[in-house]
Order: structure tokens, then C-alpha cells, then sequence
């Protein structure tokens, strides 16, 4: 039986690629989109906005109703938006993709409360490829130990507004995990002025912002006498539709949950 997927900002860059990979997606039935109650599109059919034809569907701004009509929907949008729709997920018990970023520990509080009801996928980077480099990164970092200081270097768009990305802290989350340490404790997220020499164990994180950039990211081991890096370049924000469909379908049936993309790609 095909799994009836919607999306909350339909309408958004991301929301049209997710419309799309859907409509595309054996297995996968578009049920429905959402957008803010400000927005011009609403009342239209998505996947006429997404160019994709007709899918007999209306842009509406009430979410409940778009999970009352769905086994799964994917969220891409802001903290405070995907919030309400990880509670609006417990209320109804349905499964929720979280692609979101940016999130305060108190709201990651909130999500893995609403995941004691409802399954939810949440993970900084939908990519299938950054999720392997995730695990490439945890594994390398067990394999070098702390002779190797651990370097992450990020750059996207200009409208980007968090830094570092959840990827890069992601992937700052994977090294400490394959070393067995505290990431918190040992990440360095900003220098400037006199630091002083770097504190070994630690793991750091530099940023830059500009034009329109997808997402590069960059895990660097630096040794006394050589440097491995490891490096993915993303060239158009499909790859994460792909990626978020694909948990939208693993997703579907299961219990509840706080799950991961390692859950999905069985990492």
C-alpha cells in the first residue's frame, strides 16, 4: 500500500523539491501541503506552484488537518514551526520527518517528548551521502585516536541562519562518539583574538557564509605528519528531498520514537 506523504511549506525552495520527489517516489502518494497563513500561495495546488501538474490538492495553513489526512509529513522550516508540528504529530500518532535545524537543547527536549507518541525521524542533514560521511567520520576518529586534531570547516549560502550548520555539529557529534567523549565538553565553536595553543582532545569548528552556496562540509584530521580529509560537496538541495522521502517510507507503520537517518540507512 502506498504511503500518503505531506509537507508543511509546500510552497518554500525545499517544500516544491519535496512535492516533486514525492509525486516521483513509487510507494509514495502526495496527500497534501501547508503554508503560513500570510502566504500568497495559499489556495493554490502545489504541485502546479512545484511544476509538476495538478495533484487535486489545495495549500491550506491548518497542519492538523494535514496530519489527519496523512500516514507522514516532512518538515523543513523553523524551530518554533516544527515544534507545533512535533506536537501536532504526538497528538495525532502519526510519523513526522524533521529536516530543521537550529534547535535550543530545551526544544530538542520538546521533540524527544513528542517521540515518546509518535515516531519521528530527526536528523541535521537528510543527504544519503552525508549520512555515510557521518558514520565515515565517527569510525576514522576511533581509528586515529587523539594524535589527530579534529578540524570541521562549513560554508553555505548567505541566508543561512545558524552556524555552525547542524551538519557540521552532526558530524562534530559523530567524531566525539568514535572517540568516547563528551562533545560539548570538547567542541570549539568560535576563535578570536589571543586563544592560546589548542587544547588537545578538542574538536573545532570554522564557518564561512556567502552567495549561494547548497553546503560544503569538511571533517580534517590533522597528524604531526599528515592530514586526512574527508569531503562532501552538495550541488542542489535534492538530494535531501531524496533522502527525506526515503525516511518519509521507513518511517510509516513504525512505533514511536526518537529515530535517526543511521535507523534508516541501517548504519
Amino acid at each position: 500500500m502506498a504511503t500518503r506523504i505531506g509537507v508543511v511549506g509546500a510552497a518554500g525552495r525545499m517544500g516544491q523539491m519535496l512535492v516533486r520527489e514525492i509525486a516521483g517516489t513509487g510507494g509514495a502518494i502526495f496527500a497534501g501541503g501547508t503554508e503560513s497563513g500570510s502566504n500568497s500561495t495559499l489556495g493554490k495546488d502545489p504541485g502546479e506552484i512545484a511544476g509538476i501538474g495538478p495533484t487535486n490538492t489545495r495549500l491550506s495553513d491548518d497542519a492538523a488537518a494535514l496530519f489527519a489526512s496523512c500516514a507522514v509529513v516532512i518538515d523543513f522550516t523553523v524551530p518554533a514551526a516544527s515544534l507545533m508540528h512535533a506536537k501536532l504529530a504526538a497528538s495525532a500518532g502519526k510519523g513526522l520527518v524533521i529536516g530543521t535545524t537550529g534547535f535550543s537543547a530545551e526544544q530538542e527536549r520538546v521533540i524527544a517528548e513528542a517521540a515518546t507518541r509518535a515516531p519521528i525521524v530527526k536528523a541535521p542533514n537528510m543527504s544519503l551521502a552525508v549520512n555515510l560521511l557521518m558514520a565515515l567520520t565517527e569510525r576514522v576518529a576511533a581509528s586515529l585516536g587523539p594524535d589527530y586534531d579534529i578540524e570541521i570547516f562549513e560554508i553555505h549560502h548567505k541566508h543561512k541562519i545558524d552556524a555552525p550548520s547542524g551538519t557540521a555539529l552532526g558530524l562534530g557529534q559523530a567524531a566525539a562518539r568514535g572517540r568516547k567523549v563528551d562533545f560539548a565538553a570538547n567542541a570549539v565553536r568560535a576563535r578570536d583574538g589571543h586563544t592560546g595553543p589548542r587544547r588537545e582532545g578538542t574538536i573545532g569548528f570554522s564557518v564561512a557564509r556567502g552567495g549561494s552556496e547548497v553546503g560544503d562540509h569538511t571533517v580534517m584530521f590533522c597528524g604531526g605528519a599528515d592530514r586526512l580529509e574527508l569531503t562532501h560537496k552538495a550541488h542542489s538541495r535534492a538530494g535531501y528531498a531524496t533522502g527525506a522521502v526515503r525516511a518519509a517510507l521507513w518511517l510509516a507503520g513504525r512505533p514511536p520514537g526518537l529515530y535517526s537517518m543511521k535507523d534508516v540507512l541501517g548504519l
